[in-house]
């Protein structure tokens, strides 16, 4: 569990004008809220903010919230964007308990050998590469490991196939697919080809279908 320390500023004033003054100071205005507190606006540094939630455990890094004297442990959450830049304009800090379980999305890395794919010809299409879990804010895993060896063209992943950790919960269907093994598309046309081609009939004059004869050499 990554943990580390964040300031934040309190007494800010809310609405557009105000926001956009304290993004071009380096500031990025949040709320923090939960457990029975009332919802306090503040402000923490742009540059601190991206250090918290860059190390290992990403966005479910637990932040120690400085407000005043006081000390809050809280989750970043409701993470907004500048459309182009990428950069957080807004986010929530969620005032939470180490006891808490809490709900959190967490990466998906694929590990293991992709011979029998690439033996088979076949190509990994990722379909998600992340899960949504629920556990205890001190076992939400950094990362979901998929061990994709062994798996040829054709095959599905789903998430009821993904290991589960100690202490976590799956919220996404059983069902979901995570990713599949598939033909590239002129392969798969060619394939596609060559059994239309092998089922083909012939129909007779009479009506009645009859297999393809086999050609005659000259």
């Amino acid at each position: 569990m990554s943990n580390v320390i964040l300031r934040a500023e309190t007494g800010r004033e809310t609405g557009t004008r105000s926001s956009r003054r304290l993004r071009s100071r380096g500031m990025v205005p949040a709320t923090f809220y939960g457990r029975g507190s009332d919802a306090l606006s503040v402000a923490v540094s742009a540059r601190d903010l991206r250090s918290a939630l860059t190390t290992e455990a990403g966005l479910n890094a637990v932040i120690n919230l400085q407000i005043g004297e006081e000390t809050h442990t809280s989750l970043a959450r409701q993470l907004q964007r500048h459309p182009t830049k990428g950069d957080i304009i807004h986010l929530d800090f969620l005032k939470i308990s180490l006891t808490d379980e809490v709900e959190a999305v967490v990466a998906i890395e694929l590990i293991g050998d992709q011979a029998a794919i690439r033996e088979g010809g076949g190509i990994l299409e990722t379909i998600a590469n992340t899960v949504t879990v629920r556990a205890l804010v001190t076992a939400i895993p950094e990362s979901i490991q998929a061990d994709i060896s062994g798996l040829g063209v054709g095959d599905t992943m789903r998430v009821s196939d993904l290991p589960t950790p100690s202490g976590v919960e799956y919220l996404d269907d059983p069902d979901q697919p995570i990713l599949v093994v598939s033909l590239p598309a002129i392969a798969q046309a060619e394939e596609e080809a060559e059994e239309l081609e092998e089922d083909l009939v012939l129909v007779g004059e009479d009506g009645d279908e009859t297999e393809a004869a086999p050609e005659q050499e000259a």
